[in-house]
């Protein structure tokens, strides 16, 4: 199915994406234990997971160390390039417009997004970042897969420090 780049289709994507997306919401679990916002990422490269992280800006004391922002510097390490053309990106919660930013520098090829963020997000919400028209690559976007577990995973972060 071909998607106009920067299109949002929601609960729809190419591939295996409910399998790629487990294996980030693992990644947020990891997160939540450490007291992290869970945020899970990873990075597919063909069919091979080539790079996962989660959320890590409390113990690197680095406000830009977000999920995405770890796993496309991994990726990067690992493919020895810049450029990321050729790979897809797990998210477990819409990027917000740092780590947008950061996936279209990296010329990302597809963006699939757990649950929405209405307060932070810049894809589906807030500054929207890849209809802006200064944004040079907008990569195929899927959002809302799996996203109920995603954001429940944050609800119950988010309870349990109330």
């Amino acid at each position: 199915m071909a998607m106009k780049a920067g299109t949002v289709a929601k609960g729809r994507s190419p591939g295996k994406p409910l399998s790629f997306m487990e294996q980030a919401l693992e990644e947020a679990r990891i997160a939540a234990e450490r007291g992290e916002v869970p945020v899970g990422a990873l990075i597919v490269h063909g069919d091979k997971v080539i790079a996962r992280a989660h959320n890590r800006t409390i113990e690197l004391h680095d406000p830009t160390a977000h999920a995405e922002m770890l796993v496309i510097r991994e990726a990067g390490r690992t493919l020895a390039s810049e450029r990321l053309e050729a790979c897809d990106l797990y998210v477990t919660l819409e990027p917000c417009a740092m780590c947008a930013a950061a996936i279209s520098h990296a010329r990302i090829r597809r963006l699939y997004f757990g649950a929405e963020d209405v307060k932070g997000g810049a894809v589906e919400n807030g500054v929207r970042f890849f209809d802006a028209a200064t944004c040079h690559h907008r990569p195929e976007i899927y959002g809302d897969i799996d996203g109920a577990r995603a954001g429940d995973l944050l609800k119950a972060f988010f309870k349990a420090r109330r």
